[in-house]
């Protein structure tokens, strides 16, 4: 029978060791996988058992992080990782909660965000001995819904990993704790929610949020939420300034674009046509926010000195969110691809509507094949390395010849793309719609024998016969 208990009596935590990114799972939903493990430190003080988890007043972005505790049995120095599970003593669930809110004063640390007393609730422990560790199942509810659950297997590095490289340079003594990681599913808790972690075989522990009994006192750092850091503790993608309703996202997949470039001429906007490129989908339409990339000219000093996990094209592709386009400014140089397959794949995946480049594209037969149009120059078969440098994202760039700002809003069809200002872009496509409706209607007319005189342009007089041809169309 497997023994459960409460954390051992007599044992004394002088550590809280935490890892930042730990679970496969969580490195996918993040978009980076660490080649190394880094942590952060938690006062003993955040250790608690069941009961209130404590939002201090004036915060919102209370946080729950789902782990497997490690508890040392024990003292562990340079211990080498086939040694290392011989210094654990336990198992257990924690919760490694913390508040966004204070993320922008002490992100390097996490002292106040994650610190705070109370902010390590953990369960009762299990031996070690009596449970597999590649085998421990983690799970997370909120409100009796499960949020989290993923096994130990899935660690990117194990509990033997960990033990080992910490023990390079820091004495482990038993009661230490280290917080192995939390999978996806991590999420922001109200007041009155109940979350819960459990260690299958071991237990659980329950917290109840309440809200603190006192203001925050006056001095030092306060609570401060902006839209990235609501982003980054609720997942949910940061707010443009500049949002689509509904109807006018709808519209923008039915205008063409030659009329959009002529309501936005009509507005002093007279560059807006991405200029050279055509689509691998011409039966696709293209509408979606600019995510933009900008390459530079290949320096291999610049290139060597990259030693960072994801380059710029790569980390660009995985901080693409639905409804986005990604734009490349690839200085209209066709010599080498710019994007092949894999990594439009990759773009589709994660609910981009479309690429645009104004440089080459690789395996074009099979980004053909992709059920997202991409617009480029020129098909070219040599990686991005021989010509381009990828640079930087999320800045403003120029795709061929046209400017273009994170955050404006593409549109392509059979013809091309074009780019329209975030600003204006609710007016262009309701007046769109409207330009087309008319193009309709004189077009019928114009089949139908009448003169260009006073159909195209609609003259005055012939407004009531257009409104009464709208209405029946309607009913239609």
């Amino acid at each position: 029978m497997i023994a459960v208990m409460p954390l051992p009596a007599g044992l004394t935590t002088s550590k809280v060791i935490a890892v930042h990114l730990n679970y496969r799972s969580r490195a996918a939903e993040r978009g980076r996988t660490p080649s190394v493990p880094s942590y952060f430190l938690k006062p003993p003080s955040t250790l608690a058992g069941d009961g209130n988890l404590v939002r201090p007043r004036g915060t919102e972005l209370l946080g729950y992080e789902g782990e497997i505790a490690v508890v040392i049995g024990t003292r562990a120095h340079r211990v080498a990782p086939e040694d290392a599970l011989a210094h654990v003593g336990w198992f257990a669930a924690a919760n490694d909660a913390g508040i966004a809110d204070f993320r922008w004063n002490d992100r390097g640390s996490n002292l106040f965000s994650k610190g705070q007393d109370g902010f390590t609730p953990i369960g009762p422990a299990v031996a070690a001995g009596d449970v597999d560790p590649q085998a421990l199942v983690l799970r997370t509810r909120v409100n009796g819904e499960i949020v989290q659950e993923d096994v130990s297997a899935n660690l990117i590095f194990s509990f033997a990993d960990l033990i080992a490289d910490i023990t390079r340079f820091i004495t482990l003594d038993p009661g230490d704790v280290i917080l192995t990681g939390t999978p996806t599913g991590t999420g922001v808790l109200d007041l009155g929610d109940v979350v819960e972690i459990e260690l299958e075989g071991a237990g659980s522990v329950r917290s109840t949020v309440v809200e603190a009994d006192h203001d925050i006192e006056a001095w030092g750092a306060g609570p401060k939420v902006t839209p990235e850091v609501r982003s980054w503790a609720t997942g949910e993608p940061v707010p443009r300034a500049h949002e689509l309703t509904p109807e006018a996202w709808e519209m923008l997949h039915h205008v063409g674009t030659a009329t959009l470039t002529q309501q936005l001429q009509r507005r002093g906007v007279r560059n807006s046509w991405i200029r050279g490129v055509h689509s691998t989908r011409p039966d696709l339409r293209l509408v979606g926010y600019a995510r933009t990339l900008r390459y530079v000219a290949l320096r291999e000093d610049v290139r060597d000195a990259d030693t960072a996990p994801l380059n710029a094209q790569k980390a660009a592709i995985e901080a693409v969110e639905p409804r986005e386009a990604l734009v490349i400014e690839a200085r209209e140089d066709r010599g080498a691809g710019t994007i092949g397959d894999i990594l439009v794949a990759r773009v589709l995946a994660r609910g981009g509507t479309g690429v645009i480049t104004d440089g080459g594209l690789r395996d074009s037969p099979a980004v053909a094949g992709l059920d997202i149009p991409t617009y480029f120059q020129a098909p070219h078969g040599s990686v991005l390395g021989l010509v381009h440098l990828p640079l930087e994202s999320m800045v403003p760039v120029t795709c061929g010849g046209v400017l273009v700002m994170p955050g404006d809003v593409m549109v392509g069809d059979a013809e091309g793309v074009v780019v329209v200002p975030a600003a204006m872009a609710e007016e262009v496509a309701h007046d769109a719609t409207e330009q087309e409706l008319r193009e309709e209607w004189a077009l019928e007319r114009v089949q139908a024998g009448d003169s260009v005189r006073d159909t195209f342009p609609m003259a005055p007089e012939r407004r009531e016969e257009f409104e009464a041809w709208r209405a029946a169309r309607a009913g239609d």
